[in-house]
């Protein structure tokens, strides 16, 4: 299981003179707490570590981000220039003279 865990970077690579692991407290208060993330939200640890890829990673949050709003879980943000130029338009409607 450490194995596994350590391939997927769920650990650090901890390594002895001897080419031996040492996992010391801090190493497995990290799986503890991996394994509590899993059965909390019902998750894999290989969905675990594409996760914390998406946090370290710039291009493959934009990848998933871009992959949500495709298929509508996320809605795309809304630039600031849009903003203000459909806030104008609300405006202008509001102070347009009545026939």
């Amino acid at each position: 299981m450490l194995r596994y865990r350590e391939a997927l970077g769920l650990l650090p690579p901890v390594r002895d003179h001897g080419s031996h692991r040492r996992f010391g407290p801090g190493e497995l208060a990290a799986v503890t707490q991996a394994v509590e993330l899993e059965r909390r939200f019902d998750v894999s640890p290989a969905e675990l570590a594409f996760a914390l890829r998406t946090l370290t990673d710039p291009a493959v949050a934009q990848a998933v981000r871009d992959l949500g709003v495709t298929i509508g879980r996320i809605q795309a943000p809304r630039r600031a220039l849009d903003f203000e130029k459909e806030k104008a338009q609300r405006l202008l409607k509001l102070q347009a003279p009545r026939p």
